[in-house]
């Protein structure tokens, strides 16, 4: 592999396509930028397999995103980020660099110093208490309620968002007695970004909500701006593959993305 240069790519990796949020927020918030986007839509969900094997999807789709020439790889993925994030770093040390969804978002929230804070996520997400340990780590006295949602991300996929359906739902789990009194709310999945004007307008400005889209983005802006690799023209155009395709998953890439988007087919497997 050639050393990364500022002209070199941005990597990005889900085990679907929730990590379309993530990549939607760091090409708007930096447009000179070319990503390559990955979906092992052929393995989703990762929530449901064990940490060997999202380890193993990681490491070869990293190596793929490398092969690419890409500068930094951003794990884009709850459950990956979780449980291959150090091995990715320990195992590509020195070939590219590497973000992932859940440090920016618990180092924002612990600045604040909030007294109570919620989480939702998927049930693995919850179950791994990975965003428990690492706020508790950073902010030793913080309470915690961590909620799992399970519904939400099916609901969104299948383009339940900003209608009675949505709003009978997220009223169900937001009225949970274990979120009663937080002062913060981590939407701790990346399908989370596209309801967050619901949740917003069910805690008023009685609660803040973060979410992985913009802090995500600020940190690869700093990691690049740090070593010296930010681009400072527009690249090639951006690509996104997907280890399984389906003319249905492609038409629901629109909702996560925000634009129509050709998805190419990469077996990697």
């Amino acid at each position: 592999m050639k050393k990364a240069s500022p002209e070199s790519p941005i990597g990005i990796f889900d085990s679907g396509i929730g990590g379309l949020t993530v990549a939607n927020a760091i090409v708007r918030s930096l447009p000179q930028e070319q990503i390559i986007y990955f979906g092992d839509t052929a393995h989703l969900p990762y929530g449901d397999k064990s940490a060997d094997a999202i380890r193993y999807y990681s490491l070869r789709i990293s190596k793929f995103l490398l092969e690419q020439q890409c500068k930094m790889i951003v794990v884009a993925c709850n459950s990956a980020s979780s449980a291959a994030y150090h091995v990715l770093v320990d195992f590509f040390r020195g070939q590219a660099l590497f973000v992932n969804v859940v440090d920016p978002l618990v180092e924002a929230v612990a600045k604040k110093k909030y007294h109570k804070v919620g989480i939702i996520a998927t049930k693995a997400t919850v179950q791994s208490g990975m965003y428990e340990r690492q706020l508790r780590s950073l902010q030793p006295d913080l309470e915690i309620a961590s909620l799992a949602t399970p519904l939400l991300a099916p609901m969104i996929e299948e383009g339940y968002v900003h209608n009675e359906i949505s709003h009978a739902v997220l009223h169900s789990y937001l009225s949970h007695p274990s979120l009663e009194g937080i002062d913060a709310l981590l939407l701790a999945c990346t399908h989370y970004p596209l309801i967050r004007p619901e949740i917003e307008d069910f805690f008023g400005e009685k609660v803040n909500i973060y979410d992985s889209t913009d802090v995500v983005t600020s940190a690869v802006e700093q990691r690049l701006g740090s070593k010296n690799l930010l681009s400072e023209a527009k690249q090639h155009p951006h690509r996104f593959f997907v280890s399984d395709y389906t003319p249905s998953f492609e038409s629901t890439t629109r909702l996560f993305y925000q634009e129509e988007l050709t998805l190419e087919h990469c077996p990697i497997w």
